[in-house]
């Protein structure tokens, strides 16, 4: 066993001699794999810290009931009286067309607007908190709207459904072009196997004539596609980190304008680990099929 750890070992330190000893083209070509990692990288990170907003606003599901203006106060108790009675109904509450006049009167953007009004404009309302999910709201919607006096109802979660939609389809998207990209980061690594077993050719035929085993000549090769991998995913951790800071300038200069502290966080432990585990399994990959393809073709003369 020590003497099986001992072979891979030095064949593991020959292979970093060998990067080193190459400095130009080792890091043209890990900055090809981490610039192609950082793509999808980069979008997945937006679209994890997207999905961890739509979760924080979307809270329990409400529908707001905004009543005719001709609706008096018998109205808005039946209202009220046949809301609260309705299954699946967690919470009812009533907000008053002055109530709602005064709570933009409060509002430092709307407040010259509403003293040019010569008459309040808004309608009395209600907030309907359900206990279930928004599905669940969803069906109760027309129901709410044939209640009398009545005029129009909001699903308030709605946004929030489209919004989780389209971080769906950015999911979908990412995934895509990250298994584009995962198959140039294969074909990188193939050829650059390709070219080390060209260049060693001659290294190769001599080994084989001393009787050294397939497994023996195959094995630099694997641990320089592994280690290929394993440099180009810390290189688009790197890259994604960069721009992550330079973004979070502009959007903490933004946020603050809306009374917010949001601004994008970075991938935990695991995520970074999966990623250096990826990269270097698609860097073994891409050795693997290079190796087999052509080392096969030499053989002593």
């Amino acid at each position: 066993m020590s003497t099986w750890l001992r072979q891979h070992w030095q064949t593991f330190s020959l292979t970093l001699a060998r990067l080193a000893g190459n400095p130009l083209a080792t890091l043209l070509n890990v900055m090809v794999i981490g610039v192609a990692l950082a793509l999808p990288l980069g979008g997945y990170m937006l679209l994890q810290n997207l999905g961890s907003v739509t979760r924080q606003v979307t809270g329990n599901p409400q529908v707001s009931l905004f009543l005719a203006p001709e609706a008096g106060k018998a109205d808005v108790a039946a209202i009220e009286a046949r809301l609260r009675q309705m299954p699946g109904v967690r919470a009812v509450r009533f907000i008053s067309r002055e109530q709602a006049l005064a709570g933009l009167k409060r509002s430092e953007n709307m407040a010259e607007v509403i003293a040019a009004l010569q008459s309040n404009p808004l309608p009395d309302a209600f907030v309907v908190e359900a206990g279930g999910s928004a599905a669940e709201l969803e069906k109760m919607e027309p129901e709410l709207k044939a209640l009398p006096k009545v005029a129009h109802v909001q699903l308030d979660s709605a946004w929030v459904k489209r919004l989780e939609t389209l971080v769906a389809l950015g999911r979908t998207a990412v995934l895509i072009l990250a298994t584009l990209l995962a198959f140039g980061l294969v074909a990188v690594t193939f050829n650059t196997i390709r070219l080390q077993i060209l260049t060693q050719k001659d290294e190769i035929e001599v080994s084989k004539l001393i009787g050294a085993t397939d497994a023996f000549i195959r094995r630099p090769f694997f641990y320089l596609g592994f280690i290929q991998g394993t440099l180009g995913a810390l290189a688009a951790l790197a890259i994604v980190y960069l721009c992550m800071l330079i973004l979070n300038r502009s959007i903490l200069a933004l946020a603050q304008l809306y009374g917010s502290d949001f601004r994008l966080g970075f991938f935990g432990f695991p995520d970074c680990l999966a990623l250096l585990t990826f990269a270097a399994m698609l860097g073994w990959l891409g050795a693997y099929m290079s190796v087999s393809r052509h080392l096969a073709d030499i053989e002593p003369r």
